[in-house]
Formats: structure tokens, sequence, C-alpha cells
């Protein structure tokens, strides 16, 4: 597939970044989502334009976007052009981080979709304070954010929660490409402890916040669609219970529900694929909620809704052991666990974080590329 019509995403502005790199030893951080709008892959484009690419850096799901989540990834050579990649996503990730020591610069091409719990960005992170150890450039191709409609929510990141799945003190939803939140992070001294002066983005054309970026390619195997991206800020929570969120089906993130809980009019079985080799509840027959019918405005308009959540808690009885730890480094802090046993409704929940929200967004803006 090709990328969206309209909007000109940095990986296709080669008149301004073949500068920026020509002559210099290159480390290219990307996945299967770093199209050119030919078609081309980054990579391929950037060998073709002269370009010097010692080896790319994979994250989660692999340089092919195929393996499972949290599975590990090795490293190997990519057939089309010979070039070493090595996975940051995995035992040898901290081996890997130290090549940024061999090339000038860091260069990164890869579709984030804008959530604070997404890996992506967290591998940038930690790319970008590689680079400030060894003092050594990085270049952000930026790409949309297809969340940005959705704006900010979710409560902002405890750092007491730092974790794989959460860098940064942000919301859950923080409505910034990749470009502008790498921006923040210098700016903020989140880096070491310091701004970073070697960053530049290479930005979008005809791209601003409230652009509804259909993506060319899932940025992952479990998001199929943009729908179900608009769902997945408020149905990733399941991740850190027992429910199915439709991991092992054909619409994950999508609908969710669990052997035991009270119908909603909707059953669904879980089976092993590729992207979801070993499911929750595999091959068992859930009982739960159809969410493919919601509109997308809704969706967009709810922004991180708990409504789905406290749902299936209730439907299931409100058990004891509902809630795992992980579910403390999804949501980013230890209030939200207690006021769900304690049956807030979703809309009391959300009023906790608006404040926080508000002065983030008040911060944020300086950093912004897009209106």
């Amino acid at each position: 597939m090709l990328p969206a019509m309209g909007v000109t995403v940095g990986a296709d502005r080669p008149d301004v970044y073949i500068p920026l790199l020509k002559g210099k030893k290159v480390a290219l951080y990307s996945n299967h989502t770093g199209l050119t709008k030919t078609g081309t892959h980054i990579l391929d484009r950037l060998k073709a334009d002269g370009i010097d690419v010692k080896f790319v850096f994979s994250p989660e799901h692999g340089f092919r976007g195929e393996a499972d989540a949290g599975a590990h990834v090795g490293c190997m050579i990519d057939k089309s052009t010979g070039v070493e990649i090595l996975s940051l996503y995995g035992k040898g990730k901290a081996e890997a981080l130290s090549k940024v020591a061999d090339v000038d610069v860091v260069v990164t091409d890869i579709q984030d979709v804008g959530l604070r719990y997404y890996t992506y960005y967290c591998t940038m992170v930690e790319l970008m304070d590689k680079a400030i150890e060894y003092d050594k450039e990085f270049v952000v191709f930026d790409r949309p954010n297809p969340t940005a409609p959705m704006g900010v929510d979710g409560p902002v990141l405890d750092m007491k929660y730092k974790s794989g799945v959460g860098k940064l003190p942000i919301p859950v939803l923080h409505g910034m490409t990749l470009g502008e939140l790498a921006r923040m992070a210098s700016g903020e001294g989140w880096l070491r402890n310091r701004k970073y002066s070697k960053l530049t983005v290479v930005e979008c054309l005809d791209y601003d916040h409230n652009t509804r970026y259909e993506l060319p390619v899932a940025p992952s195997p479990n998001l199929k669609s943009i729908h179900a991206i608009y769902l997945y800020p408020s149905t990733c929570f399941f991740e850190a219970t027992p429910v199915s969120l439709g991991r092992g089906t054909d619409n994950p993130f999508e609908v969710y529900g669990h052997p035991s809980m009270r119908s909603g009019g909707y059953e669904f079985t879980p089976r092993s694929r590729q992207g979801a080799t070993n499911p929750p509840q595999v091959n068992k027959q859930c009982h739960g909620v159809d969410l493919r019918s919601v509109p997308s405005d809704s969706l967009i308009a709810r922004g991180v809704d708990l409504t789905y959540l406290i749902d299936a808690y209730n439907r299931m009885g409100a058990p004891e052991k509902f809630f795992t730890s992980f579910f403390e480094l999804l949501i980013g802090n230890g209030r939200v666990r207690t006021m769900i046993q304690q049956g807030k409704s979703a809309s009391e929940i959300k009023a906790t974080w608006r404040e926080e929200v508000k002065a983030f967004d008040c911060r944020r803006q300086q950093y912004l590329l897009y209106k």
C-alpha cells in the first residue's frame, strides 16, 4: 500500500534531508511503516540516494512488523540491501544501542500512533539518549499522528511508574508527532537531564493536528484499522486484566469479552495466529461486547474512555484479581484502580486528570510544529 494522499511525510522530502546526511555514516531507526509515497522503503531510498546507511535499528514487532507484542526479536541481514538490522527489543538491546558510537547521525523514520504506552517512541527516546552520550546528530523524518484529532487526554505518567511502556511524563494521548515529541523531550530536559542541540526534524507538509490521517499500513500486527487505533487509547487497558480485547480474532481492540462475563450480546473465540500466537483466553468462547459499530467521530470526541473497562469489571462481578500490576504502568498512576473498585464512573475518573492535562497542553505548545 502507498502512504495516504494529501500529506507529504518527512521521508518524501529528500531535498531537505540529503544535505543533512550526505557524506556521513548513518544509522536508521525504522520498520515496515517507513514507506515513501512510491511505496519504496526509506532504507532502499536512502541507499539509492547514496546515503551511507551502516545499520538499521528495529523496534518491538521487528523490522517487518510481524512479531507478537512483547516477543523477542533477533538481529538479521536485510536481503534487499545487505544492511545489518539490529533489534532494540530483546536481550541484545544494550549492545545494539552501543553501535550509535559508530555513526555520525541517527535517523528516525517510523509511524507512531500517539499513545504514551506505544513503544516506538520509547525506543526513539533511548536512541536520543545514546546520541547525546556519544555526541551524535539525530534527525526525525516526521509522520502524522493518527490520534492527534482526539486531542490531549489521560493521566500524565507519574515517573514512579516509568517502564518500557512509558518513558516520559506525558498523558496517554499526547497529541504530538514524533518530531514534536522529540523536541519536547529535548526542550524539557527529559534526555539525560539536558537539552539536545543536535536534533533536526524534517517536517510533514500539508498536515495539521486535525488531519484525519488513515495509515497506509498497520503500524503493528493487531492495530488493523484506523477505527481500532481510535479505540486503542481506551481498550488497551484490558491488557492488564484477564479480559480478551480480541487478540487472536479479526478485530483486535474493537471487541472485548471473557468466558465468565455476563453476555453483552456478542461472542468470539480467540485463536492462535501470526501476531497473536498465544492470545488471552485462547480457544475459549468469550461473551462480551462488539465495538465495531461505534462511530469514529464518537471515539475521537471521547478520547480516553474507561467506560469499557468499568463495564467489563462490573459484568464479571467486580473480581478481586481483575487487575494485574501492569495496569499502573499503562494508566500511569496509582489512583485509577482504586477509583474503579470504589464504583466511580468513567466521567468522575476523567475529571481527576483534567488539570494535569491542561497544564501539559500549555507546556507542549512551544514545541508544536503544526497547527
